[in-house]
């Protein structure tokens, strides 16, 4: 084996578990402060119900993790990705791009219409997601970072409500 390789640090993502929970919310405040509360995306995780989450180890601490929120877009199934957060150390290495390809994974095991999320749109496009104007959040939100991946055959289109 290359001496690099044995220097790399291995990375696990798994299921989040209820026992991750603490360390889980501790990194989401790092990552957004408290002014995440007062976005919709919040406001919609807040009545939704979490089908999904997703945790990056790195030598038995957490360093990542995202979830998947039950939702419908104009009555279509689908899940409500977010937040992702990262350990701000790390950031930059590529564990983002893996929680969020659990997250469509876990999306298509679902078989649900989509994946729906608020976020940067030249970052997620590599995934394909792309805009979403016709989904409506129950908020203020830029429309321009209303992103859609379609898993199914459906459309992002309607009122997004908490399933």
């Amino acid at each position: 084996m290359p001496a690099s390789a044995a220097l790399s640090p291995t990375i696990r993502i798994a299921p989040e578990t209820p026992g991750d929970a603490v360390a889980v919310e501790a990194l989401v405040l790092d990552a957004f402060g408290p002014g995440r509360f007062a976005k919709t995306a919040e406001r919609l995780r807040e009545r939704a119900t979490k089908i999904a989450g997703f945790s990056a180890w790195l030598d038995g601490q957490l360093v990542g993790s995202v979830r998947l929120w039950a939702v419908t877009v104009g009555g279509v199934e689908a899940v409500f990705l977010g937040p992702i957060a990262v350990a701000r150390d790390i950031r930059g290495g590529g564990i983002g791009a893996d929680l969020v390809a659990a997250c469509i994974d876990e999306a298509r095991r679902l078989n649900v219409g989509g994946v729906l999320l608020v976020g940067d749109a030249p970052y997620f496009a590599r995934f394909g997601f792309e805009a979403a104007p016709d989904a409506v959040l129950p908020g203020p939100a830029d429309p321009r970072r209303v992103l859609w991946l379609r898993v199914g055959e459906a459309m992002a289109s309607g009122p997004v409500r908490p399933a």
